[in-house]
């Protein structure tokens, strides 16, 4: 099975009043193509710093990490950014998003900022509508993200993160802020999403989050367990 991920000897050092907290120490893992691969760990262990440096959104402090056969630590800031656009999809906590845009906006907008998605104005737009009714939210298309609840404003978010096909999906706690209805509901779509053959990455400190991946990564003391 191709590997999407690998990580070797990955470091996360912070400085704070010249004192140096080792966030990450010597992580290594890989991840497979089609995987749904669960990080967990005591609060301030560095769940959420591994995804955002794995990812390309924080900078590591030494290592290497491969992202579909690119390692990120040596691409250019602007080529950085176009990697994360086309090939990475994003799901955070807070849902963040526009508010001058309607969800079906916020939703495109990935789509309309990308070079490199090959298809036409019509056919993101069709994609989109596609993306919304498989997740059960095509009736709030037009709605302002104030109108809607916080389960269908993940769903959306979940759409956004899909709209340019990307090879990976980052979650960082994609459930922590619903209740636990819209929480299994969320958990639903992206299991069904991975069922598909993307791969998903996601930060949860809920057992029953971790329980529907196919793999958990544990991190204690600076280091990952597999």
């Amino acid at each position: 099975m191709k590997k999407i991920l690998e990580v070797t000897d990955l470091c996360k050092t912070y400085v704070i009043n010249k004192r140096q907290n080792n966030v990450l120490r010597n992580v290594s893992f890989s991840v497979n193509e089609g995987e749904m691969v669960a990080v967990m760990g005591p609060s301030g262990s560095g769940k959420s710093t591994l995804l955002y440096t794995v990812s390309g959104m924080d900078s590591m402090t030494a290592g290497e990490v491969v992202f579909n056969g690119k390692d990120i630590s040596k691409l250019k800031p602007n080529d950085l950014a176009e990697l994360r656009l086309d090939e990475m999809g994003f799901i955070f906590q807070q849902m963040y998003m526009l508010k001058n845009l309607s969800v079906m906006d916020n939703i495109l907008l990935p789509a309309r900022q990308s070079k490199n998605n090959p298809m036409t104005s019509k056919e993101k737009l069709d994609y989109c509508r596609e993306l919304m009714h498989k997740l059960g939210i095509i009736e709030i298309a037009d709605n302002d993200i104030n109108e809607v609840s916080g389960g269908q404003l993940q769903r959306a978010c979940i759409c956004r993160s899909m709209i340019n096909k990307p090879k990976v999906i980052f979650a960082d706690e994609p459930t922590g802020a619903l209740n636990r209805s819209s929480s299994d509901e969320v958990m639903d779509e992206l299991c069904k999403i991975n069922g598909e053959g993307t791969t998903i990455m996601l930060v949860t400190h809920d057992a029953k989050v971790a329980a529907r991946c196919t793999r958990v990564l544990y991190i204690h003391k600076s280091s990952v367990y597999c």
